[in-house]
């Protein structure tokens, strides 16, 4: 294990210590500059990822169905809503399915899970396209996963020079025990690193973006300046919501029948 904080470098010290997969005694270090937490080196991933989606992750659709009614929000408020998406890490391919029936040209990225609702919409399925060709990259439920976030960033902004992202943030109160906080998720070992506030402003100065937190658990890196103002207030209020509904979302024709015109016409089945 590094002495030093995968995001700025800092020193890091053991803060504690929680039982991993039931079996394995693990520390985990934040460091004193940016308060990031981090796992020992994680070499129990493997055990972890014997099955890409944990068994535990019993909200994964109630989790899609809510989240892509905030992307069209954001996608709406913020980006261009006629350009491709990609959902990096995606999973079954649940969220791409229900956003292309919701009429946005998304796409999915995941090197490690079935693709079970998304078929012929991976990226790997779709001609290559340049560097940041995609107007928005999606990643929820990644961060916390990531060994090296830096690095796995600069792989995601590859994609696209925005990202919209999950992960909550670390409580207020501090972490002293593994029990202090249900995000540690030491159950599954899949979770391995937990950020601050100030570790995601440190991320997007290294990389040269600006960085927005629409609330604790939901976060945008991008390129470029946008209004952050609306997205808040949409996603903290059920009036601006209904509001928003009733005013600026238009109709978007669903992508579901030239999907399915289009999957016929490759003779998948």
């Amino acid at each position: 294990m590094s002495n030093n904080c995968k995001i700025c470098d800092g020193v890091v010290s053991s803060v504690f210590q929680a039982t991993v997969l039931g079996k394995y005694p693990v520390a985990y270090f934040q460091c004193q500059t940016c308060g990031f937490i981090q796992t020992e080196t994680p070499f129990w991933l493997n055990e972890s990822y014997s099955s890409a989606i944990s068994f535990l992750d019993i909200g994964l659709i109630s989790r899609n169905q809510k989240l892509s009614e905030k992307l069209s929000y954001i996608i709406n408020l913020s980006f261009d809503p006629n350009g491709k998406f990609v959902d990096y890490a995606g999973g079954y391919g649940m969220l791409v399915r229900i956003m292309r029936d919701k009429g946005y040209d998304f796409y999915r990225q995941d090197k490690y899970c079935e693709n079970l609702f998304a078929r012929t919409f991976d990226i790997s399925d779709q001609p290559q396209m340049p560097n940041n060709s995609y107007e928005l990259l999606t990643a929820f439920e990644v961060f916390e996963h990531l060994v090296d976030p830096l690095d796995e960033i600069r792989k995601m902004l590859c994609y696209s020079n925005a990202i919209l992202f999950s992960t909550e943030l670390q409580p207020q109160k501090g972490i002293k025990d593994s029990g202090d906080w249900w995000y540690i998720a030491p159950e599954t070992g899949q979770h391995i690193a937990f950020y601050t506030e100030k570790s995601l402003h440190i991320i997007a100065d290294k990389l040269l973006l600006n960085y927005y937190k629409i609330n604790n658990g939901l976060h945008i890196f991008c390129k470029n300046e946008i209004n952050i103002k609306w997205i808040r207030k949409i996603d903290a209020s059920n009036k601006w919501r209904l509001l928003y509904r009733k005013i600026f979302l238009k109709k978007r024709t669903s992508l579901l029948p030239t999907d399915y015109n289009k999957i016929i016409g490759r003779k998948v089945l």
